[in-house]
């Protein structure tokens, strides 16, 4: 009888099955095959052998990026960058989600979000270039220094600088992007919980604070959970592309090490237990994090 009942929704329902495939076409090829890939951070993986053939040693390549001096200066610089972009990055597309929400001309609201999200679709590459020419010698930030008489800095070559940098610049290119699910949970709240609090005297600052918000928290707690799982995983193309070698040393994280050293040195080995830490990392802060949001009534699971 169950066999049937699920034959049965997959014949009534056989459009939604196949929009869904392309997504679990992408997780299964893209996600879940690679990881058995990942054997290789327990071998000495040498190409021309492949997988099959390498010799085991163990846990010998965590030794290594555990005993390697600079490891822990990329540790932290990964570290210290996410919790930045977490901390000033993360409330950044729901307070722009609740100031497009109090825009009132539709005309006026939809421009405004059209040029919020146009950051979203340039590539870091294009990003990068016009964060290097904004803040270049002769670049605009310079040039409205000047008018006030101060000298010229060269923010990208200066260390004290890159990783404010890196917030801004990332907060710039996806906050439109990031308030997309923020104006669908806004939409969803119910008009009468408004007007209720206006028959009470509600103004709009305690319409936002009692109602808009706690309605919101849910989603923003879920989207919270999904970054701490990505917490160390930055992203190669912003910081590759934003890095100068005065800069290395604040502003070097793991994918640029690994791109480095698995990529033009060949330590395919090494850079791939570096992977594998980071997940782990990832999944314990994950879990940690998740605990705490079930006391709250919502989690992940």
């Amino acid at each position: 009888m169950a066999g049937n009942r699920y034959t049965h929704n997959i014949r009534k329902h056989w459009m939604l099955y196949v929009m869904i495939m392309p997504g679990i076409l992408f997780y299964i090829v893209f996600k879940y095959v690679p990881l058995a890939g990942s054997v290789i951070a327990f071998q000495d993986y040498q190409i021309f052998k492949g997988i099959l053939n390498s010799p085991w040693v163990g846990l010998d390549n965590f030794k290594f990026i555990f005993t390697y001096q600079d490891f822990y200066q990329v540790l932290r610089n990964t570290a210290l960058i996410a919790l930045y972009q977490l901390v000033v990055g993360f409330p950044a597309p729901i307070l722009l989600a609740l100031l497009f929400n109090e825009v009132r001309l539709m005309l006026a609201k939809r421009v405004m979000q059209s040029l919020f999200y146009l950051p979203h679709f340039l590539s870091w590459v294009v990003v990068g270039g016009i964060v290097f020419e904004v803040l270049a010698g002769g670049g605009i930030v310079n040039t409205m220094r000047g008018w006030f008489g101060f000298e010229p800095v060269l923010y990208m070559q200066e260390e004290q600088y890159f990783r404010t940098i890196v917030v801004l610049s990332s907060i710039w290119k996806e906050v439109g992007w990031g308030t997309i699910i923020y104006l669908a949970a806004l939409s969803g709240i119910d008009p009468s919980q408004y007007e209720a609090a206006v028959v009470d005297g509600a103004n709009r600052w305690k319409q936002t604070l009692y109602i808009t918000l706690p309605s919101l928290f849910p989603t923003a707690l879920i989207l919270f959970l999904l970054n701490i799982g990505n917490f160390l995983e930055l992203g190669f193309d912003q910081i590759y592309n934003l890095l100068t070698p005065m800069t290395y040393s604040v502003g070097d994280i793991i994918e640029t090490y690994v791109y480095r050293s698995g990529v033009l040195q060949g330590q395919y080995s090494v850079t791939t237990a570096i992977g594998v830490f980071q997940s782990v990392i990832g999944f314990i802060l994950l879990w940690i994090f998740n605990r705490l949001a079930k006391k709250s009534g919502e989690g992940l699971w």
